[in-house]
């Protein structure tokens, strides 16, 4: 399973995870949490909302274009994208555990912040129900 959230990041640990699924003849699910939008002000979190679901259309629809294009490298490889809202470490967490996934990949973060506060990454390791590959 591979985290996707339209980074460079994240698009190298799919491509990474492509490679995995294909030589263990496993299925890859591609998954993008929409992060719900925290705002008090009225109306904001419906445009919010509607920008998260236009992200994940976009990236599903770049996942789709990158198996077309990548089809003869990958041609026996099974994918599947799923999206959803939530909290993104939250969610991938029940992905993982609902799939019951062999191994999650992710990309490094790009934020500087994470590098004191924690990353996605590097609470997913902390989780220890999965082996975990950071793709930088």
């Amino acid at each position: 399973m591979a985290g996707v959230d339209g980074s460079d990041s994240s698009w190298r640990a799919a491509s990474y995870a492509a490679g995995l699924a294909r030589r263990q003849g496993a299925v890859l699910a591609l998954v993008y949490v929409q992060p719900i939008p925290v705002s008090s002000a009225p109306g904001v979190v419906g445009v919010m909302a509607q920008a998260s679901a236009e992200v994940a259309e976009e990236i599903g629809a770049q996942a789709h274009r990158d198996a077309e294009r990548l089809g003869e490298v990958y041609r026996n490889l099974r994918w599947e994208f799923h999206t959803f809202r939530g909290d993104p470490y939250s969610g991938l967490v029940r992905t993982a555990d609902d799939l019951r996934a062999d191994a999650v990949v992710v990309g490094a973060s790009e934020k500087a912040g994470h590098r004191f506060i924690g990353s996605l990454a590097v609470r997913l390791v902390k989780a220890a129900r999965w082996p975990v590959t950071v793709v930088p």
